[in-house]
């Protein structure tokens, strides 16, 4: 099934866009927050169409990534009794409990974990929020994750240039099921620990 070769290609075009920062922030302020598909798939390609603003890119989507973590703490903070009931409904339910656990044990530590990993970021920052996690710590924890992963990821792509986007074009389904594989895989190895 070829899901992530059309994802590719459409994003890549939304790269393009006069307006492609502004989706980019968009979309990394409702992935920290609500939205299911991560930054990177917008970040990469962004900075395989304009490898001079790498770091530009990178600064935008930490910001609004940054930005959507606050809103996720405020939902779990004020609004968990109306998500409760979807959250326990949905795939995300498992994780959140773990999220949970995790901040009883290691504190503000998972949360820059969380921002730098493939593990869902909303289920921390609205974990966070219900925990009533130190909101300076949380600041920085996410600011310092996910800078460091979003810093990595477009400066990976800036250096592999050319090279990179060819590869990546030939392998782009291989690499997205490899993803998704290894996820679900240390999503499960972590739900089996606890």
């Amino acid at each position: 099934m070829r899901l992530f070769g059309p994802l590719y290609d459409r994003v890549l075009a939304w790269s393009g866009h006069p307006h492609a920062e502004r989706y980019l922030g968009a979309m990394s302020f409702a992935e920290s927050s609500f939205f299911p598909i991560p930054v990177d798939v917008m970040l990469a390609p962004m900075c395989l169409a304009d490898r001079s603003r790498w770091m530009r890119f990178a600064f935008i989507a930490t910001a609004f990534s940054v930005l959507g973590g606050l809103g996720g703490y405020a939902i779990g903070w004020g609004m968990f009794e109306a998500i409760e009931p979807w959250l326990r409904e949905s795939r995300y339910w498992d994780a959140y409990e773990t999220a949970r656990r995790w901040f009883d044990d290691y504190g503000v530590w998972v949360v820059f974990v969380a921002g730098f990993s493939p593990i869902p970021y909303k289920v921390f920052t609205i974990a966070a929020g219900v925990a009533v996690l130190n909101l300076p710590a949380f600041f920085i924890g996410s600011l310092v994750g996910r800078a460091a992963r979003f810093y990595l990821v477009a400066g990976f792509v800036r250096l592999g240039g050319e090279r990179f986007e060819k590869t990546l074009q030939k392998h782009v389904e291989r690499i997205g099921w490899t993803v998704v594989g290894i996820t679900a895989i240390v999503i499960a190895w972590l739900m089996m620990r606890d």
